[in-house]
């Protein structure tokens, strides 16, 4: 499995507007220039988010997105399969009429058991666990909010 772009940067917004929460509109430009990622491209992510119900919106200058819930209510699993679609592994693990060799396929076993790996993790990660995780890992990083205009999420 590999997330593509859209899925790591449907993520970065995300934890964007979690860190900085406060309940008011936050504009998407702000997002863009924070996370150094295409506000045209962030639009297009973002109107997945907000169709399904993952973000608020506002128009007008006090304008821009928030979290619909707070932190802890999301998952990573359910912002990537907004975005990508289907986690699994193989498609015919998430085919609605699989193939003809699937009852006597040797391989489809381990591919049900990286799936169920995938799963345990993204289904049991939310945001508030990765901002808490970062917060561990760097204690000089007293306040997160503080840091948010010079924090890119780093990605491999």
């Amino acid at each position: 499995m590999k997330i593509s772009t859209k899925g790591r940067y449907a993520l970065r917004l995300m934890l964007d507007l979690a860190i900085n929460h406060t309940g008011s509109y936050i504009p998407l430009k702000t997002v863009a220039q924070r996370q150094n990622i295409s506000d045209k491209y962030l639009e297009q992510i973002i109107h997945q988010l907000s169709k399904a119900g993952f973000v608020q919106s506002a128009r007008g200058a006090q304008g821009g997105y928030r979290l619909a819930r707070t932190p802890d209510e999301y998952t990573v699993g359910e912002i990537l399969r907004t975005v990508e679609g289907s986690l699994a592994p193989v498609s015919c693990l998430d085919c609605k009429t699989p193939c003809d060799q699937f009852d006597s396929c040797i391989t489809i076993g381990l591919y049900k058991k990286i799936q169920q790996a995938i799963d345990g993790v993204v289904d049991h990660t939310t945001l508030h666990d990765m901002i808490s995780d970062y917060r561990a890992k760097h204690p000089q990083a007293e306040n997160i909010k503080k840091r948010a205009k010079h924090l890119h999420f780093i990605e491999k």
